[in-house]
């Protein structure tokens, strides 16, 4: 659970309304109050105050609410951002899948999450748990260590704060935050990232980060598959090949590599 000591509990309120709604459907005062643990009135004043600036919206028909349009509004933005990165990333998955036979994702970090937002699956048949959509702890995937390593000093200290132990998912998840400053040295110096089945047993990754105009990391590339094809095999190989793709994707972004 993240961290709220230094959040403002107003908003953190209206949050979590906001999130009870995009379930969809139409929900009533009472509902979302038992939904978020607010009590009726505050959950009432939240949602008219929503209501005005056209976040929420209230059925003339039943009085219960919905998201209005203007969440629509706000997104969009985001949309076209990822829908560019999207289209420009999109060939180079396609390519390393080819090349490879194994799943490959495209990832964006979200505070101290990771989001899967194109993925291209491999030729061979692995059930895999990450989907696109899917969001998972940054710091159990090679993709989110890759961007957090590729990010300022100090990206690691501002999510994470003093958050010890972080979410463990397997035995082989980095729970600390020296264990991660210490990857993050193996990775920057490297050039790729590896999960060593630190989100899944039996799943390994080798990704990169992907940079944008301004030189900051957006985004990660990874292929992911069985341990023993990922890791034991070919992961210098998998890296050099993501490396090669990754750095053209930022250019098409436009990073320049020797600014």
């Amino acid at each position: 659970m993240r961290d709220r000591r230094d959040s403002v509990q107003s908003l953190e309120r209206a949050f979590d309304l906001l999130e009870a709604l995009s379930a969809g459907g139409e929900l009533g005062v009472t509902e979302l109050a038992n939904r978020t643990g607010l009590v009726p009135s505050t959950a009432h004043r939240l949602l008219h105050t929503l209501a005005m600036r056209g976040y929420v919206s209230q059925s003339a028909d039943s009085g219960r609410y919905l998201l209005g349009y203007k969440v629509v509004e706000v997104a969009s933005g985001l949309e076209h951002r990822l829908e560019r990165l999207r289209v420009v990333a999109r060939p180079h998955l396609e390519r390393i899948q080819r090349a490879t036979g194994e799943t490959v994702n495209l990832v964006v970090l979200d505070a101290d999450r990771v989001v899967y937002v194109d993925q291209v699956e491999g030729s061979r048949s692995v059930r895999m748990f990450t989907t696109v959509g899917t969001s998972v702890p940054a710091h159990t995937t090679g993709s989110g260590k890759a961007i957090m390593a590729a990010g300022p000093q100090e990206t690691v200290a501002a999510l994470y704060g003093d958050r010890e132990p972080l979410e463990r998912l397997t035995d082989h998840t980095l729970v600390t935050l020296e264990a991660l400053e210490q990857d993050f040295v193996r990775i920057r110096r490297r050039g790729y990232a590896i999960d060593n089945e630190e989100h899944e047993e039996g799943v390994a990754c080798v990704a990169t980060a992907v940079f944008d105009h301004t030189g900051r990391p957006v985004a990660a590339i990874s292929v992911s598959g069985p341990t023993a094809r990922i890791l034991h095999a070919k992961a210098a190989d998998l890296g050099s090949l993501l490396a090669e793709h990754a750095a053209k994707v930022s250019a098409a972004l436009g990073h320049d590599a020797a600014a």
